[in-house]
């Protein structure tokens, strides 16, 4: 939650955190969605941030394509990504 004394605007992100496997290159966490709120002083406000499926996708090489790998990730939301009051859960998203 982020709180002023004047009129700000901010970013409300949501990271996937994924347990792939190094050797496929793939950062252990991403971006994979964002939501802008403009808050007035003193003000709190619940954001709801959309994540498309497609932001899980890895490319595969051999394929040349872009897929979704089975399993489970974790997912945080909040003010920043090293935000201790970030809200977390997991999803489980089949093959694509």
């Amino acid at each position: 939650m982020k709180t002023s004394l004047f009129r700000c605007s901010t970013i409300a992100s949501a990271c996937a955190m994924t347990a792939l496997p190094a050797s496929l290159g793939e950062p252990p966490k991403r971006l994979v969605g964002w939501a802008r709120v403009a808050l007035q002083p003193g003000e709190a406000r619940t954001v709801s941030v959309a994540v498309p499926a497609q932001r899980f996708a890895i490319w595969d090489a051999n394929a040349h394509a872009w897929r979704i790998a089975a399993g489970s990730y974790g997912l945080s939301a909040a003010a920043s990504s090293r935000d201790p009051q970030a809200l977390s859960t997991t999803a489980t998203l089949a093959a694509h």
